[in-house]
């Protein structure tokens, strides 16, 4: 496998956003790291949170039955067991560097309890729109640690394939619309790591341990570097003085209009007013086939 690439104009930085503490599900204590208002910055990328503690009052409630239509919902653990069930009949355990990838469509009501009492839970949600003409396509998938391509360059970064591809190393979930890439990144000190990226693509990097450059620019612990739209760039460079784990992120975007009302993500209100009605009148759970 072939893990030589080179960049000859690599991204910039744009600029560095914090995460903000905030609660959700049943009080899970969380960082969001994508907001509302970064969705058209950031299209197809609607939401990404994380949540981490070794404290069990932090997760211990989980996130009971709640809905979504209109995006899929894309959650990597990195430590923890968390056990998902919904309406459409699908349940499964995701756990240590495991990956459930949901795709809404229609509607589903689902459920995501932590399957532990004690210990470490963290990990990561992040939420990818959907193109209008797929809006209403529901799948499910799982996947163990074991089932996600994974490499090491010759300098020795790590390297997990969640979506997309990455020196020769393709993940099996493909998405022709929006092209997602999802890259997990364990960088030793001292090394550098290039990955190639389309021009128009919007990208950025999640650091949740130690701290990377970026064209000579620090992005550290719990910050989200938004890549620029460098003209003529053919992807990013980075490199870092201490061990670091770091999530790198690319889609191509829908340039559709968003119009969220909580966890229901469609084109026009009126489509918003339709997701109610049907979670109301017992429509929503409905699974095209």
């Amino acid at each position: 496998m072939s893990t030589d690439t080179t960049i000859q104009t690599p991204r910039q930085l744009e600029h560095i956003v914090a995460g903000q503490p905030t609660s959700d599900g049943a009080g899970v204590q969380l960082t969001r790291v994508i907001a509302q208002e970064l969705q058209q910055r950031l299209d197809p990328f609607l939401m990404m949170d994380q949540f981490g503690s070794d404290n069990p009052d932090d997760y211990i409630a989980g996130f009971p039955n709640h809905p979504h239509r209109g995006f899929e919902t894309i959650t990597y653990m990195i430590a923890g067991r968390m056990k998902h069930n919904d309406s459409g009949g699908n349940e499964g355990i995701l756990e240590n560097g495991g990956v459930q990838w949901m795709t809404a469509g229609s509607g589903v009501i689902h459920s995501e309890l932590p399957q532990q009492e004690e210990g470490t839970m963290e990990g990561f949600q992040l939420w990818l729109n959907l193109p209008a003409s797929d809006k209403m396509c529901a799948r499910y998938q799982d996947f163990q640690a074991d089932d996600l391509p994974q490499l090491t360059t010759p300098e020795g970064v790590k390297v997990i394939v969640i979506a997309g591809e990455s020196h020769g190393a393709a993940s099996t979930v493909q998405r022709p619309v929006t092209q997602p890439m999802y890259l997990d990144l364990h960088m030793p000190a001292g090394s550098r790591f290039e990955q190639p990226i389309p021009e128009g693509h919007h990208a950025f990097v999640y650091v949740y341990r130690g701290k990377v450059l970026v064209g000579g620019q620090a992005v550290g612990t719990q910050r989200l570097g938004i890549l620029a739209q460098t003209p003529g760039s053919d992807g990013v460079v980075l490199e870092t003085s201490v061990d670091s784990k770091v999530l790198l992120i690319a889609g191509k975007p829908l340039h559709e209009p968003i119009v969220q009302y909580g966890p229901f993500v469609m084109n026009t209100q009126e489509q918003i007013f339709q997701a109610l009605r049907d979670m109301q009148s017992g429509k929503l759970v409905q699974q095209p086939a």
